[in-house]
């Protein structure tokens, strides 16, 4: 079983407005935005893989007649004490940083311009909360500078999902990643560049081991590549000494072999990074991610790991409901103190509100901001 798909294809055209925003001296409010033009990349198709979450966002849909271009989604500058077009601020005792220029915040000041405030406060139980910046195009270098500098800026620490491994996805909705073995090294290696000695948690790569234990066909000398190139991203981010590397480890209703996850996780270079992610985009509740997450930590030398909570308040609708399933709920905020001894932080790895995809519903394309479906998890499902 695989997780969901992430539509990282939709944001690349946003990557480069994302720079532009974020190189000028007033900050980007979302006045120029992209529309989600170029195609939404969603993800795999199937009951398992990850969806909507990738670097950038396209529009937004379905919103009910509030703007159609408050995209950008992920942390894209922005966000600090004072200046925020949203009205955000860093939350205190909050360690991850509160970005304005998520999908959920440009979605926010477009109903606020529009006088919808009980949806806008709704939303704001999203956009106030800190989400992650998904990096997959050569944009990637320029925008994690300037994100982990504005965070910086702000004392909080920013989350960065790297998604460009060669032959991502299996070859599906979210088919692409680097050129080849050299192009993705040349990528990483960029990436540490440009988060420098800053503070920095970095999700390495959803999908990208699980891959090579199910069906997908990623099996022997191109597993063992893979396998490398992960140990490398791990080793070369590892060389920044304030930065923080969790490699993906599926969720609970996909990784059917604890043992073999580990195995993989080994090869993959978990002995030199700080832990493992679980339940990247998907909806699995916090007490199940927590038992799985534990069982591979045993396997794996009592490694700790990080929840995406983003969407798991109410669990799952089924074991094959991953692709916008009804009745869904935020889950834990953002936190380093988790409570749960090996779980370092619950994370909205996955920005809520954005669309896994199609859903053979005709339903907003991945990585697009929907804004029903986002009030629907701030009110809980209801």
């Amino acid at each position: 079983m695989r997780r969901l798909g992430r539509g990282l294809g939709f944001r690349l055209a946003a990557g480069v407005a994302v720079l532009g925003c974020l190189a000028a001296v007033a900050g980007c409010n979302g006045s120029g935005a992209t529309n989600g033009s170029g195609g939404a990349v969603s993800g795999s198709a199937s009951s398992g893989g990850v969806s909507g979450g990738a670097s950038g966002s396209g529009g937004v849909a379905g919103s009910g007649g509030a703007s159609a271009s408050v995209g950008a989604g992920g942390q894209t500058g922005g966000g600090d004490a004072g200046g925020s077009a949203a009205g955000l601020t860093q939350l205190p005792g909050q360690a991850f940083y509160v970005s304005d220029q998520t999908s959920a915040a440009r979605q926010l000041v477009a109903l606020r311009s529009q006088g919808r405030t009980a949806e806008a406060d709704t939303l704001l139980r999203i956009a106030a909360q800190p989400s992650s910046q998904w990096l997959g195009d050569q944009a990637a270098k320029g925008i994690a500078e300037q994100v982990s500098r504005r965070a910086a800026a702000v004392d909080r620490t920013p989350v960065f999902v790297a998604y460009n491994i060669p032959h991502r996805d299996c070859g599906q909705y979210s088919a692409g990643g680097a050129a080849d073995a050299a192009a993705y090294r040349s990528w990483i290696t960029g990436l540490g560049e440009a988060l420098g000695d800053r503070r920095a948690w970095v999700v390495l790569e959803p999908d990208a081991v699980a891959h090579t234990l199910d069906a997908c066909g990623v099996k022997g000398a191109a597993a063992a590549e893979r396998y490398g190139l992960l140990a490398f991203a791990v080793q070369e981010l590892k060389k920044r000494p304030q930065v923080k590397v969790y490699l993906d480890a599926g969720n609970p209703g996909w990784a059917q072999d604890p043992s073999a996850m580990a195995e993989a996780l080994r090869k993959s270079g978990i002995a030199t990074a700080d832990g493992f992610a679980v339940n990247v985009s998907n909806f699995y509740a916090t007490d199940r991610n927590a038992a799985y997450g534990a069982e591979l930590s045993a396997a794996l030398g009592g490694k700790p790991f990080v929840i995406d909570t983003s969407r798991n308040g109410n669990g799952p609708l089924g074991a094959d409901a991953w692709c916008n399933p009804p009745g869904r709920a935020l889950g834990e905020p953002p936190t380093a103190s988790t409570g749960r001894p090996g779980v370092d932080a619950y994370l909205w790895i996955k920005n809520p509100g954005e669309s896994d995809g199609e859903c053979g519903r005709g339903e907003p394309r991945a990585g697009e901001f929907w804004l029903p479906y986002a009030l629907g998890l701030a009110r809980g499902g209801a």
